[in-house]
């Protein structure tokens, strides 16, 4: 966990990079929008849009910045590796350390991303049956909780 750090503005760009890079190999096939995918979702947008939250953004960071994690109380938000470096344990130490270091308890997470449900499940999280819709889609987002007294 010493590698985890809150972000800071330096690392917005590498965090935007990240994010797009997971949207468009994860998510298109699901959503296939021409237009969110290669239009709308862009480096500067995304960017400005995280820099009014770097309050609650960590890093993964050993000299590069690998994967993020966004924190809002104990819920999170986001948590996102490079694709390339997945399966390195870096989301393993992004997702214990929210739940060490901000009792993180809980996230939303799309229904039909079955690596997600699986690697939450495999870190104590466990899906309520609570459901809802992902905003502009036919697709529905799960709610996964964390197991009380679960220790990794």
């Amino acid at each position: 966990m010493n590698n985890v750090r809150k972000a800071d503005r330096k690392d917005l760009a590498r965090i935007a990079e990240i994010q797009i890079f997971n949207y468009r190999l994860f998510f298109y096939p699901i959503f296939r929008s021409d237009e969110y995918y290669f239009e709308e979702l862009q480096v500067p947008s995304l960017m400005k849009k995280y820099e009014a939250e770097l309050d609650s953004l960590y890093v993964y960071d050993d000299g590069v910045v690998k994967g993020f994690i966004k924190i809002e109380e104990t819920y999170i938000a986001r948590l996102f590796v490079e694709p390339v470096l997945q399966n390195a344990s870096i989301g393993s130490r992004l997702l214990e350390y929210a739940v060490k270091e901000h009792q993180a308890d809980h996230l939303w997470v799309l229904e039909k991303n079955e690596k997600a449900i699986r690697f939450y499940e495999r870190h104590g999280f466990s899906a309520t049956g609570e459901r809802k819709p992902e905003d502009g889609t036919d697709e529905f987002l799960i709610l996964l909780r964390r197991q009380e007294g679960r220790i990794d």
